[in-house]
């Protein structure tokens, strides 16, 4: 081989070693995670009593991420594969020599959580099942400490429920959504998140068209929320004044077609809005990320 072959092979190795160290692994792509409990690993499953899909992990994980293809999933065969594991896990495998402890908050967070040890195997308690949020090798022999936050969804339902959609979720939809969708159930109470007056109430009705609408103006913060889909209480009239944590509606499926999914939708508008803001056909984001305005009124967006 000549000088110049020479130096153009190291050349092009350097280039082929120098890619591969650059190359970034996504969460969901991470060594050693391929569906399969192994010695040494933390296992979720997707139902309970160890079946369903695998999430295996080596270590902890503050945030598991809620949209694909950056979240940590399920990768195992079997039901959920493909689904993200936060808030969707029933059931763990603790393969790993350390203690490990489930927490039903991000950033290892919350009063509520459940510890294996190593070996362990079972199911979530009723408090974190679908509702997991982070996981910890060897945590700290001290209680988490209570969240400085409430859960939003706690504050919506004063019960358990889940984001079924984020902020500008639908990216596979024309136009933004603009809200952030909670699930519990048809007819569970819907509660007030901050005080104000109604400014408008459209009671519409189940199914494609009549729209629900209940906006409730703050004027503290000069940002008016708006309640898509629910079921309004008949006492609901504009111009009264509403109390955080007040029961105004019902969870329903009021505008959403037919095949719709019964679900609320929390909008945050700047200034003083009686409607939400157009999401279908519309390339416009018109709302800003609420997720600031909700952690000055107290909440903690899982």
């Amino acid at each position: 081989m000549g000088t110049f072959d020479r130096i153009f092979a190291a050349a092009a190795a350097a280039l082929a070693l120098g890619g591969a160290v650059l190359a970034p692994a996504s969460p969901a792509s991470a060594a050693g995670r391929n569906g399969v409990c192994e010695a040494g690993e933390f296992c979720y499953y997707f139902n309970s009593n160890n079946k369903g899909s695998v999430s295996d992990f080596t270590g902890s994980v503050a945030n598991y991420a809620t949209q694909q293809p950056t979240c940590y999933d399920f990768k195992g065969p079997g039901n959920g594969k493909g689904k993200c594991i936060k808030n969707s896990a029933a059931s763990v495998w603790n393969r790993s020599g350390k203690t490990v402890r489930v927490y039903f908050n991000s950033n290892f967070g919350g009063s509520v959580y459940q510890d294996f040890k190593p070996g362990a195997r079972g199911n979530l308690k009723p408090a974190l099942k679908n509702q997991n949020a982070s996981h910890q090798f060897s945590p700290s022999s001290a209680p988490p400490s209570s969240p400085s936050r409430v859960n939003i969804t706690y504050g919506l339902y004063r019960a358990s429920g889940q984001i079924s959609c984020g902020f500008d979720g639908y990216t596979n939809t024309p136009g933004r959504h603009e809200g952030i969708d909670f699930v519990r159930g048809v007819g569970a109470d819907v509660h007030n998140l901050v005080s104000g007056e109604v400014i408008h109430v459209a009671r519409g009705r189940n199914g494609s068209g009549g729209l629900s609408t209940i906006s409730v103006y703050n004027a503290a913060s000069n940002k008016t929320v708006i309640y898509l889909h629910t079921a309004p209480r008949s006492s609901l009239r504009v111009g009264q004044m509403v109390k955080r944590g007040q029961v105004i509606a019902d969870e329903a499926w009021r505008g959403v077609g037919s095949s719709g999914a019964a679900h609320t939708h929390v909008e945050v508008r700047p200034g003083r809005q009686k409607f939400a803001s157009k999401s279908v056909g519309d390339p416009v984001l018109s709302n800003p990320n609420p997720a600031s305005f909700w952690a000055s009124q107290g909440y903690n967006l899982r």
